[in-house]
């Protein structure tokens, strides 16, 4: 299908009603192994949800492959086995499903809004966007081609700024730990990340990033070596439980 095509499916998805056929396993027993693909932002919510997914049902075992997004559509649309896609952000989940490689309609989730994590008592006292633009100080971003980088330059654009970081990460995780490892003084992360770390960093809200929140989709894909595990993974990602889960993290409500 065609970008437009993807896009309207993801909006379907949105709003899909909560019996949609992938909120709801068809009732056949869940067992063996599930895979899930899922973007970096997600490691910590999606390892809890994954630990209740084996508690919930006795023999199976979650495995994942966190990353940025974009490498891993690019690892799906290569045929990498997979069960289950959850992305940080629409467009990547729409070069899968160009791909002819989403299986039903993928749903938003969750949704993530960017934050500046800075080292811990913000040394450099950064309280804006425009502050990262400082000579001598050392930004980092995420690369433009994952979805944290694209909503950093659309959070930019809306401030008119321009920024050179030191460096540009392939996934949200990277960039955060340049600023833990205190190799940079300040990344823009989502806010999810800077509650994660702890005490590690500090975090800086902006208003620029009300102007480039993502919205983050899931899917079972078409080649599912395990659908029915697939259906129930996403179930619990929509559920009640899931959605305690991720807005516990930081995420907002779809």
């Amino acid at each position: 299908m065609g970008g437009a095509g993807a896009a309207a499916l993801l909006a379907l998805g949105a709003c899909s009603p909560a019996g949609s056929p992938d909120r709801a396993s068809s009732g056949g027993k869940v067992s063996g192994t599930v895979t899930v693909f899922a973007a970096a932002s997600l490691r910590e919510s999606f390892t809890t949800l994954g630990e209740r997914f084996e508690k919930d049902h006795p023999g199976t075992e979650v495995t994942f492959s966190f990353g940025g997004s974009d490498s891993l559509a690019a690892s799906i649309t290569g045929g990498a086995p997979a069960d289950v896609f959850a992305a940080a952000g629409t467009k990547t989940m729409e070069i899968v499903a160009d791909h002819g490689d989403v299986a039903g309609t993928p749903v938003t989730f969750a949704r993530n809004q960017l934050e500046i994590a800075t080292l811990p008592g913000n040394p450099d006292r950064i309280s804006s966007l425009k502050d990262l633009t400082r000579p001598g100080l050392k930004v980092v971003l995420c690369d433009t081609s994952v979805p944290c980088g694209a909503a950093a330059r659309t959070a930019l654009d809306a401030g008119g700024l321009k920024l050179t970081p030191v460096s540009y990460e392939q996934d949200v995780k990277s960039a955060l730990t340049k600023v833990e490892l205190r190799e940079a003084d300040a990344a823009v992360v989502y806010k999810t990340d800077v509650r994660a770390a702890g005490d590690k960093v500090d975090g800086v809200a902006f208003p620029e990033s009300a102007k480039a929140v993502n919205d983050c989709p899931i899917a079972r894909l078409k080649n599912a070596p395990n659908p029915e595990a697939a259906k129930a993974f996403i179930a619990l990602v929509r559920s009640a439980e899931g959605q305690k889960v991720l807005t516990g993290a930081g995420f907002r409500r779809p």
